[in-house]
C-alpha cells in the first residue's frame, strides 16, 4: 500500500509573524493501562504482513506499539496435527503477551486459517477465558461465538450468507479473501467493535519523517521461523533508479533465532532498500516510503534461499 506523505501548514503569530510548519498528528496516545493488547492470526502461506497496514492504523489511534502482537506459526504442512501444534505456540506465546503487558485477557483477531486455530484454542474454556474480544476474519463459521467470546465475523467475497451465529456479521462483497485484513473499512468495523467507538481515523496517519522507525524479522517463509544467522542491510536509494545512494548501510545487523531486527531511524520521505545475505545469496526488497512507523516488516525467504 502505498503511503502518501502529508503535512498541514499551521499559521501561527510567532514575533513577525512568521508561518510555522507541524507535522500531522496523530492521536494523543491512550497509556499502557487503557487499551488491550491486540494479538493478530494469520491465515495459510502468512505472516504479520497481513496485519502491517492496520496496525499503523492502531498506532494512529493511539494504540502504544507495545500493545500490537503478531502470532506467527509454520504453515507448510496441513492437518489436524499442524493445527494442534500452531493452537500449542499459541498458549506459550499468549502466555508471553499477558506477562510483558501484565493484562489478564487480550484480543484476537484470527485469519483464514488462523479462525481454524482460533476456533479449536476457543474451545477449550481455560483457553477462551483469557480472550476478551474475537474477530474473525473470513474463514470458519460456527453456530455460536467460539467459546462464548464476544465476536466479529468480517466477511470477504464469497458465499455472503457465512455466518457466525450470535456474532456481528459484517460483509464486504467486493474486497479479496485477504483483503478484508488490511483495508481502511474492515478496519473501522474492528476498531468499533474492540472500542465500543469510532476511530478517530482509519488512515495511515504521517509521523514526522525523521522521527520515523521500523523493525521487523526475516524469516523463512512459510514456515516462519527467524533467518538466523542473516545479515540485514538497510540502504538509501535513488527514488528515480533504485540504486544505493551511498557508500554504506544506514543499518546493518546479523539476525539471532527470532530473525528480530530493530527498531532503527529512517526518513519518512525517503526510500530504502533492504537486503538480507546469507551464504546462499542476498536477497533485495524495496519499499514506498515509510510515512508512520512499521514494526511488522516482514523480510521473508523460501527455503534454500538467502
Amino acid at each position: 500500500m502505498r503511503k502518501p506523505s502529508a503535512y498541514l501548514m499551521v499559521a501561527a503569530l510567532v514575533m513577525a509573524g512568521a508561518l510555522l510548519m507541524a507535522p500531522t498528528a496523530s492521536a494523543k496516545p491512550k497509556g499502557p493501562g487503557d487499551v488491550t493488547p491486540v494479538i493478530f492470526v494469520h491465515g495459510g502461506s502468512g505472516s504479520a504482513q497481513q496485519f502491517e497496514s492496520n496496525a499503523q492504523r492502531f498506532t494512529s489511534n493511539g494504540y502504544p506499539h507495545n500493545r500490537l502482537f503478531a502470532y506467527e506459526y509454520d504453515t507448510s504442512t496441513s492437518g489436524d496435527e499442524s493445527i494442534a501444534a500452531a493452537v500449542a505456540g499459541l498458549d506459550d506465546f499468549l502466555a508471553e503477551v499477558k506477562d510483558k503487558t501484565g493484562f489478564s485477557q487480550v484480543d484476537i483477531a484470527g485469519h483464514s486459517r488462523g479462525t481454524t486455530v482460533m476456533h479449536s484454542f476457543l474451545s477449550t474454556p481455560a483457553r477462551a477465558a483469557n480472550v476478551r474480544r474475537y474477530v474473525n476474519f473470513d474463514g470458519r463459521t460456527s453456530d455460536s461465538e467460539p467459546g462464548g467470546v464476544p465476536t466479529l465475523a468480517v466477511w470477504g467475497e464469497g458465499d455472503q450468507t457465512r455466518a457466525i451465529v450470535g456474532a456481528t456479521n459484517v460483509y464486504f462483497p467486493n474486497k479479496a479473501h485477504t483483503e478484508v485484513t488490511t483495508s481502511a473499512e474492515a478496519f473501522g468495523e474492528v476498531y468499533e467493535f474492540l472500542n465500543g467507538e469510532e476511530p478517530k481515523t482509519t488512515q495511515v496517519v504521517p509521523e514526522r519523517p525523521g522521527r520515523v522507525t521500523v523493525a521487523g524479522r526475516a524469516a523463512v517463509f512459510p514456515q516462519n521461523i527467524g533467518n538466523e544467522g542473516a545479515r540485514v542491510e538497510i540502504w538509501r536509494v535513488d527514488p528515480a533508479t533504485g540504486a544505493r545512494a551511498e557508500d554504506s548501510p544506514r543499518h546493518a545487523v546479523t539476525v539471532g533465532a527470532d530473525g528480530r531486527f530493530g527498531p532503527f531511524n529512517v526518513n519518512g520521505e525517503r526510500r530504502y532498500e533492504f537486503a538480507v545475505s546469507t551464504g546462499e545469496g542476498t536477497v533485495h526488497y524495496y519499499y514506498e516510503p515509510f510515512t508512520r512507523d512499521d514494526h511488522f516488516v516482514r523480510l521473508l525467504t523460501a527455503p534454500g534461499l538467502a
